[in-house]
């Protein structure tokens, strides 16, 4: 061999592998490749290298971007690799490129021809090569390249190819379904081929079709359950055996197929029935394979419609699984039980001890299993229990991730299923405890309302309880070092609300522990405003009482903070205590009611109160109020309708500016532009009292030198802050479907009969060894004898937590106030499939700068027909800029920039422009005159002044502008 290595390959390519595998650090292996990719960048470049030598540096560039560098510069030598005539060469190319290059590269598109020629190859090693590439390399522009020779070799004579064939539309269907909808009959048609290999992988895109449409398959119920049923017989050739199964893969695929087809259909399901039990006989369980088919058959039993006998051998799968020392088995047996609760919540009573086994295991990934099946096992009778695990495992982990998750499953139940408002509100002050600011701000909103709300009866005395109760665990609370936000804003809520409802504290005690949550936190804005608005409430309340009020030293100095604050909100909630605190009682009762938080509020939107002012003031000469958007004119001028009362005493300027002066003054003055050649304003777009009020035409003095006035009125201002949004965001308050997660019943005859029920979950262990603990415990998560089933209490209603959290839509409107301004509901966000009337609004939306400029010309020059002539011409806006260089750019936009042609040679000729594929829609664009190169002064300062008499001044450099603008 000399110089060779093992396999054919060089010592030198040896060593490398031998190298990275012994290097031991990042550092060294990273030096390693870093000497190698030099090494390459010169021996890849040299002239005349032998085919073998290529192939075995492509390998060795597959190395170096498997390990995280940069082999970009090898990628074209392996482009070329795949149009060498050499098989093995041939193959190590797509190999290469298939792991080299995406399908949006560059050099895709040198692959194109190359798999095209390939696939038409009487070598099926090199088609199937090809098909490999094509479902690596294909994207969505270049799947009608190959398509029609990828259905062609459907029908090829080698299985491989078929195979293949299958696997390529499958990935087309997956890019571009449209592209092969026409032909997903071929995949009906393939799942009778003779080969097994093709009729298996014909089920991967069959699963993805009936996925999306299961009605369109249910005829193949019958054709899957003769496949599934000669596949469990061992009809199949012995090479599709592993592990003494009978082509598993297949048996999960068709299994997977089925539960799809027999979901919700009894006709279905019955005829899937005899094969599943017999599958579920069958299945080896000391296997892993086994136990994959065993599983999958437990998935299909809870998906289609219930059978007891099925139910029955699935309890007692779930019996092996939960008995088997191996975690990944007790994990499968969790999950497969928290799918047969669905249909029979008596299963899960027979497993109650393995599942207190599963809760309590260091494995925390089964531990999280375990609890999403107690979340699924929720009740009223074991809520509590359920929720306080809940708390006690999200407490002892750092993932926020799941923390948040943990919290959010513990607030959904405890709003579904609290047995009393007492836990519920104790639940929460626990979650916001551990959990911070990770749980949702929605779940302090609802907590203010069940406070506010009470049991929703008339017992007033069990409402006081409840709100007292509130307020001693959130006194007792608050000393916590770290509290979330949101939290503190629900506790300076309720203090401020019923801090002193009962009389049990006094007005100073409360409002020093409301300015101590201020102190603590000065630099979150959101929780000073509800400590303010805690505090106003607390003063109001004592002088609706006749009692005098006593700031405290601390208070004081905390309201003259916040009097100098730079938030405009804290500092209006500050100035509105100042005001209630000087008021009387009868208004301050009136002001700030008691225990008002949850009346309705009715918004006057219009403040229709307002009108007999309004009326007064117009009728006095006051000036009617402009829209913002009107005043900033950006919204469609035809809605201007401005009645004028009296004249204007301060109106805008419109004078344009003067007239620059000539820098050399041997040239000539520009001379005075009459105002004839100014473009006016097309008068129909205004109203003529918009005119006359804001907008005086344009006039030339008597005089020599004529003062211009140029009506920009309607324009759109360019510099300056931008005062009108075409489109205001509609929001819209998503509301979360809370779905209920406890067993939903089906009907299932009751005898899952005592074999079932003699499965208990350790055979090996005698009833007496087990710990009294876990009976005790296992009886309060399934309901057992030792524990009666708690209810809620006869004042308290059973819907009462949950309709805090499903009810959104009166949760703007008896919300607890904190104070602050009330915020109206938005109006509801337009239809966006409307296709009616176009209005105004929907017109202003975009703005085109150009489109602006065109409303300056007049409306009768806009309507000439190209060809015609014209007694007055303006002067070409285009042509302004014909000096701007134009390198690079195309010639005839060039010139017809720099054209110094009427409006109606402009307008044809941009109507001839060619569009934007290069294709023309009229004539061919011809100017005589060309362009002028060099600078020229004189004009130069002639635009420039017709610039400035126009208001325009364009600031960019860039002339491309124009081009993209005008074709």
């Amino acid at each position: 061999m000399g110089s060779q290595g093992g396999f054919g390959q060089s010592k030198e390519f040896l060593d490398l592998i031998k190298s990275i595998g012994e290097a031991r650090s990042k550092a060294e292996e990273d030096r390693i490749v870093i000497n190698e990719i030099e090494i390459l960048k010169k021996r890849i470049i040299e002239p005349d290298i032998p085919k073998r030598k290529m192939k075995e540096y492509i390998m060795r560039l597959v190395y170096v971007e498997m390990l995280g560098h940069d082999a970009s510069f090898g990628y074209i030598h392996a482009v070329k690799m795949t149009h060498d005539d050499n098989l093995h060469s041939k193959r190590t190319g797509y190999l290469a490129v298939t792991l080299f290059l995406n399908e949006d590269h560059d050099l895709i598109i040198l692959i194109v021809n190359t798999i095209q020629k390939d696939l038409k190859s009487d070598n099926y090693l090199v088609v199937c090569a090809a098909l490999n590439a094509v479902c690596k390399l294909i994207n969505e522009e270049t799947i009608p390249a190959v398509l029609p020779q990828v259905v062609d070799l459907l029908g090829h004579s080698k299985e491989a190819v078929r195979k293949k064939a299958v696997m390529a539309l499958h990935r087309f269907h997956q890019k571009s379904p449209s592209s092969v909808n026409h032909l997903v009959s071929n995949f009906r048609k393939r799942l009778c081929d003779n080969d097994p290999g093709v009729m298996g992988s014909t089920l991967c895109p069959l699963y993805d079709l009936i996925s999306e449409d299961v009605n369109s398959y249910k005829d193949l119920v019958v054709s899957f359950v003769s496949i599934l049923k000669q596949v469990a017989e061992r009809r199949l050739p012995k090479s599709y055996d592993y592990h003494q199964m009978p082509a598993p893969f297949i048996q999960i695929k068709l299994l997977k197929i089925l539960a799809l087809l027999g979901s919700g259909d009894k006709k279905a399901s019955e005829q899937m029935y005899t094969i599943v039990g017999d599958i579920m006989r069958k299945s080896d369980s000391s296997s892993n394979i086994g136990n994959a088919i065993l599983y999958e058959c437990i998935c299909c039993v809870s998906s289609i419609h219930p059978n007891p006998k099925l139910l029955e051998s699935a309890a007692e799968a779930v019996a092996k699984f939960l008995k088997n020392d191996s975690h990944n088995l007790k994990y499968l047996g969790i999950d497969a039980l928290g799918r047969l609760i669905k249909i029979s919540a008596e299963i899960a009573e027979q497993h109650q001890l393995a599942v207190i086994d599963c809760l309590e295991d260091p494995d925390d990934t089964l531990k999280r299993k375990t609890f999403e099946l107690l979340y699924k096992m929720t009740k009223p009778s074991n809520v509590e229990v359920i929720v306080d695990r809940m708390i006690d495992y999200m407490m002892s982990i750092n993932d926020n991730h799941y923390k948040t998750e943990i919290a959010s499953r513990c607030v959904e139940l405890a709003e579904q299923f609290a047995p009393s408002n007492q836990w519920f509100i104790q639940t929460m002050n626990k979650v916001f405890e551990h959990a911070g600011d990770l749980v949702n701000l929605k779940v302090a909103h609802n907590l203010m309302r069940l406070i506010a709300e009470g049991f929703g009866e008339e017992d007033e005395t069990a409402d006081s309880q409840l709100r007292s109760s509130a307020v001693e665990s959130y006194l007792r609370i608050m000393g916590e070092p770290k509290l979330p936000s949101a939290f503190l804003q629900v506790i300076c809520w309720v203090l401020g609300e019923y801090g002193t409802a009962d009389g049990k504290y006094s007005a100073s005690y409360i409002t020093g522990k409301i300015s101590d949550i201020a102190e603590a936190h000065s630099t979150d804005d959101m929780v000073k405003g509800y400590a303010v608005s805690a505090l106003m409430k607390v003063y109001s309340f004592e002088i609706a009482a006749g009692r005098k009020v006593d700031m405290l030293p601390e208070c004081q100095s905390f309201i003259e903070e916040l009097l100098a604050s730079n938030s405009t909100d804290l500092q209006q909630r500050a100035y509105e205590l100042q005001s209630v605190v000087g008021l009387d009682a009868r208004a301050v009762e009136s002001i700030i009611p008691m225990d008002a938080s949850c009346e309705d509020i009715e918004v006057d939107r219009e403040l229709s109160f307002l009108n007999g002012y309004v009326q007064e003031s117009l009728n006095k000469g006051a000036q009617p109020y402009i829209p913002e958007n009107e005043r900033s004119g950006a919204s469609s001028i035809s809605n201007f309708r401005i009645e004028h009362h009296g004249p204007s005493g301060h109106s805008l300027r419109f004078e344009a500016y003067e007239l620059p002066k000539p820098s050399v003054p041997s040239r000539p003055p520009v001379p005075p532009v009459s105002a004839a050649e100014l473009v006016p304003v097309p008068e129909p777009t205004y109203h003529t009292q918009f005119h006359e009020a804001v907008a005086p035409k344009l006039s030339v003095s008597g005089t020599g030198s004529s003062e211009i006035k140029l009506r920009l009125d309607g324009v759109q201002k360019k510099w300056g802050k931008q005062t009108y949004s075409s489109s205001s965001p509609s929001t819209s308050d998503s509301d979360i479907h809370k779905t209920q997660n406890g067993a939903t019943k089906r009907d299932v005859p009751s005898s899952l009969s005592s074999k079932a029920r003699d499965v208990s979950y350790d055979s090996r262990k005698q009833q007496e060894d087990v710990d009294p603990e876990k009976q005790k415990l296992a009886a309060s998560l399934f309901g057992g004898a030792s524990k009666p089933e708690k209810r809620p209490p006869a004042s308290h209603k059973a819907s009462r937590p949950n309709s805090h959290a499903a009810d959104k839509s009166n949760a703007e409107k008896s919300g607890p106030s904190d104070g602050g301004a009330v915020k109206a509901s938005p109006q509801p966000p337009p239809d966006l499939l409307d296709l009616g009337e176009p209005t105004s609004i929907s017109n202003a939306t975009s703005v085109d700068p150009f489109k602006q400029l065109e409303g300056l010309l007049d409306s009768n020059e806009g309507t000439i027909a190209p060809g015609s002539s014209s007694s007055t011409k303006a002067p070409d806006l285009m042509s302004l800029y014909g000096d701007t260089s134009l390198s690079g750019q195309n010639i005839g936009t060039a010139n017809l920039l720099s054209t110094g042609s009427s409006d109606a040679n402009l307008i044809s000729d941009v109507s001839h422009a060619p569009d934007r594929n290069g294709h023309g829609t009229g004539s061919a664009v011809t100017l005589s005159t060309p362009l002028s190169k060099g600078p020229n002064t004189k004009d130069a300062l002639e635009k420039d002044a017709l610039v400035r008499q126009m208001g325009v001044n364009p600031t960019s450099q860039n002339p491309n502008l124009f081009k993209d603008l005008l074709g």
